[in-house]
């Protein structure tokens, strides 16, 4: 599946597609030092540009803020979220094309044991800040405190040394860390379900946004994301379904 100049201009009027990644989810996106950026979103890219037989641009961001900001305010052209209410004002979604769990992860000896163990007065819970699971539980919590790490990475690390009581996050990501530090375990039961998304900014035409949503449905169907999944040894995140009409 190739695109007009027409189209590639919907997708990117400066005739540079310009795309944001997102390092503070290790399931998509991840940089070792000297290196280009992998993984998934970064493969998506990349196919993109060469249907629109573009040059690609990537930007590279620590955390989700901070590469939706990119898009909002049109300093990018696409960028990979999880979907949230409090994004769609500044940026338009495709449907999803993988499915994430978000997770709590607590100390060997904790009481905790349910999500109702953690939503009680007096808890600390650690999220990066600006993440979908920053959005989600500022809403879902009635209770609990929330504390913000600068990044997602960082959760368990601040969890850790400033003597919280839980730590949410990416399940792979927070699983990652138990391993490293040791004295850990995760809640059985997953808090939310991240649908991650393709965005483009809000002041982009409905040219574009059929066709980026074109091409997230493509890449699904085809087995572009599960082999990419495959390829950057993925486990626990799943293709998300196709879009109904």
């Amino acid at each position: 599946m190739h695109y007009s100049a027409h189209d590639a201009e919907a997708l990117a009027p400066t005739g540079v597609l310009r795309a944001t990644i997102n390092l503070g989810n290790p399931i998509l996106a991840c940089q070792k030092a000297g290196r280009e950026p992998t993984g998934v979103s970064v493969d998506l890219a990349r196919a993109l540009a060469t249907r629109l037989d573009l040059p690609l641009e990537l930007s590279v961001f620590d955390g989700a803020a901070k590469a939706v900001d990119a898009v909002s305010n049109d300093r990018a052209d696409v960028g990979f979220f999880a979907v949230d209410p409090l994004r769609v004002q500044g940026v338009q979604f495709t449907s999803p094309y993988v499915l994430i769990e978000g997770c709590y992860l607590v100390r060997e000896d904790a009481h905790f044991h349910t999500h109702e163990d953690v939503d009680q007065p007096g808890v600390s819970v650690v999220v990066g800040k600006g993440s979908a699971y920053d959005l989600y539980l500022t809403r879902a919590l009635q209770k609990a405190e929330l504390a913000r790490s600068p990044t997602s990475p960082g959760v368990v690390d601040l969890f850790i040394e400033g003597r919280y009581d839980v730590a949410a996050g990416v399940k792979q990501q927070l699983e990652s860390d138990a391993q490293r530090v040791g004295g850990l375990r995760l809640l059985p039961e997953r808090f939310m379900v991240i649908k991650q998304a393709m965005g483009l900014p809000s002041i982009r035409g409905a040219l574009a946004v059929s066709l980026l949503q074109q091409f997230i449905e493509n890449c699904k169907s085809s087995g572009f994301v599960q082999e990419a999944l495959k390829r950057h040894r993925i486990d626990g995140a799943a293709v998300a379904p196709a879009a109904t009409p």
